[in-house]
């Protein structure tokens, strides 16, 4: 399979230019709208306009990069109709709130209020999102080597099996929140806490998965590798593992998602610093621009941890490529 048709099949969106020309003009439209419609509600709308524009320079910029040239616009083509539609709804949501006032503050403020407060309230939201990250992937990483070291025992050891999968089982269904008073009460500090609970939230994903993976090794693998010598330790190791790697990844991204979703509660009752604190500390104050965008920089953090989660699946299943569809 050649380069062009590997884009071709990762980036399958008309390629047609005007899609891209649509993107750029929804971004232009949304700038427009806030610039030329007077604004009802009080807001600063400077920084706003600068991050749309910043957005339409780099656009512009991205697809005249002489450097990977074709990928680079198969991207662009492939995004640009999700683009043009997140351009037309800041549109709509700007009219609806700063310019119209018909959602009205504090609850429904509008994407120039959220881009303000990303600016002038960004050191207390990096120290939150430095502790917030920090908490997660301390819990996460638990909980994927507590979870795969389960998993291999309950997927290849019988007698493994028989007494932990109950365990898993039982634990697995208990919501996380429902340990909180325990892990405050065993817990020195609410941060071992908060990684007591996180692990807990991705044991049971990770630990189903990579036992599944295991256990669903066709047996004709373990045939032929026990013909050419392979003792019990080559088997696991190099075919049961290997062949539970895309479970393995599957129940980490999922436990992935599990974990941020706690770990906002767990910073909502016990933290004193995070994303999750900031925002029940906003929230007190009715400061909904805070709230949201907050929760902007919980779903951009997402995003990349996902992506840096498939950049590590795609390098270990590298040899599936061309295989898979």
């Amino acid at each position: 399979m050649n380069s062009e048709t590997d884009i071709s099949k990762k980036y399958w969106k008309p390629k047609s230019k005007w899609w891209f020309a649509a993107a750029v003009l929804s971004i232009a439209a949304a700038a427009a709208v806030n610039a030329l419609v007077p604004d009802v509600q009080t807001v600063n709308t400077s920084y706003y306009r600068i991050v749309l524009a910043a957005f339409i320079a780099a656009l512009l910029a991205l697809w005249t990069t002489p450097v990977l040239a074709r990928k680079l616009r198969h991207k662009l083509y492939h995004y640009s109709q999700f683009i043009a539609a997140a351009g037309l709804l800041l549109a709509v949501l700007d009219l609806l709130t700063t310019k119209s006032d018909i959602l009205k503050l504090p609850f429904f403020p509008g994407p120039a209020q959220i881009i303000e407060v990303l600016f002038t309230e960004r050191n207390t939201l990096f120290i939150c999102t430095v502790y917030s990250l920090r908490l997660f992937f301390a819990g996460l990483a638990c909980g994927v080597v507590l979870g795969i070291a389960t998993g291999v025992m309950i997927g290849w050891n019988r007698q493994w099996n028989y007494w932990l999968f109950p365990v898993l089982k039982v634990v697995g269904v208990i919501p996380p929140v429902a340990w909180i008073p325990i892990a405050l009460a065993v817990f020195p500090t609410s941060f071992y806490a908060g990684i007591f609970l996180l692990v807990l939230t991705s044991w049971f994903s990770i630990a189903f998965m990579v036992a599944t993976g295991i256990e669903s090794t066709p047996k004709a693998y373990f045939e032929v590798s026990r013909t050419l010598g392979a003792n019990d330790r080559f088997l696991l190791f190099h075919v049961a593992i290997p062949n539970a790697v895309p479970s393995i990844f599957t129940g980490i991204a999922t436990s992935a998602g599990m974990c941020f979703m706690t770990l906002v509660i767990i910073e909502m009752i016990g933290a004193k610093a995070g994303l999750g604190w900031y925002i029940n500390w906003a929230k007190a104050w009715a400061s909904y621009d805070k709230v949201y965008a907050s929760i902007v920089i919980m779903g951009v953090a997402f995003c990349i941890i996902l992506g840096v989660i498939n950049v590590f699946r795609n390098y270990f299943l590298r040899w599936q490529k061309g295989t898979v569809r």
